[in-house]
């Protein structure tokens, strides 16, 4: 009975959405972002602020968004964000890139880590949603 309902509920698990599946919920990690908002934009018209705009951030070689002034620390990182540089990374920036301009202190809940990343990367490069 056990295997049964295993395989029941593991059926419905891959009716769920493929960013909630990657362990993140977008809608989630919208109210998660506000902490981010400060400093950083996303989505239709997002610019540059205090920190980069992060539309189209996963795939792109840290330190080179068109017009933002990183720290020499980001730019000689030799990272590219996908999730799990991202998700290391926000968790405690300056940890893993002693010396950014990073100073937010990073979102220790794994949770509302995969939660902003799902929220991310429901955003193209330029900003639509996907």
């Amino acid at each position: 009975m056990i295997k049964t309902q295993l395989l029941a509920f593991a059926g419905v698990l891959s009716l769920v959405s493929p960013a909630l599946a990657a362990g993140g919920d977008p809608a989630a990690g919208k109210t998660v972002f506000q902490q981010c908002a400060a400093c950083h934009a996303i989505g239709p018209g997002a610019t540059n602020r205090v920190g980069p705009v992060l539309n189209g951030l996963i795939g792109r070689a840290a330190g080179t968004a068109p017009g933002y002034r990183y720290s020499a620390a980001m730019k000689n990182s030799g990272l590219t964000w996908d999730e799990a540089t991202f998700t290391s990374y926000i968790q405690n920036p300056r940890g893993m890139v002693p010396g950014t301009k990073m100073s937010f202190p990073g979102l220790k809940n794994p949770t509302d880590a995969a939660n902003v990343l799902a929220y991310i990367e429901s955003f193209n490069a330029d900003g639509s949603s996907k």
